[in-house]
């Protein structure tokens, strides 16, 4: 069926398209990328990125763990790869020197590491029911933060061997 266009509907079609622009289509149409979940980086010098997990970390939590591995972190089978003692460090230089170590911990594919904070000292000024040890209330706060939080499962206050309340048992996720 090849029918001739007359005269006319070349006008009217010439008119009606006077004003469209040709534009470049690729021979292929690209997909879209695949969802991955919201990504991150972290302020380090190596390029990791990951996977925001809104879970709350609080001392002795188990949200993102199953019961056997929670067991047997309570029971330190997880050996201390890495230790970190905060003994005699300013509260200005601590933040960045803990926040080093649980990065470079997490790294360096680490799993459970040891942050001695010390049990802290009564001042003579000080009623000896106020709390004590700055760093012991401070540490655990800033594990919680956006930085970190990521990277830590969970933590708890370790046995007596190992510094009990003045040391914080630090389960890492595994990187991958």
């Amino acid at each position: 069926m090849s029918e001739k266009i007359s005269d006319d509907d070349k006008k009217i079609w010439l008119e009606a398209t006077k004003d469209v622009q040709k534009i470049n289509v690729p021979d292929r149409v690209p997909q879209k990328p695949k969802k991955k979940g919201v990504r991150k980086k972290i302020g380090i010098t190596n390029d990791v990125t990951y996977q925001n997990f809104h879970h709350r970390l609080e001392l002795d939590t188990a949200a993102d763990i199953d019961k056997n591995t929670m067991r047997r972190f309570k029971k330190e089978e997880f050996g201390v790869e890495a230790t970190l003692d905060l003994h005699g460090i300013t509260t200005d230089k601590a933040y960045q020197i803990v926040k080093n170590f649980v990065i470079s911990s997490y790294l360096q594919k680490k799993r459970a590491v040891l942050i001695v904070t010390g049990k802290g000292l009564v001042h003579q000024t000080q009623d000896i029911y106020d709390a004590k040890g700055v760093l012991k209330q401070l540490v655990p706060e800033w594990l919680k933060s956006d930085e970190l939080s990521h990277m830590i499962l969970t933590y708890i206050h370790p046995s007596e061997k190992l510094g009990g309340s003045g040391a914080l048992y630090i389960l890492l996720r595994r990187k991958r």
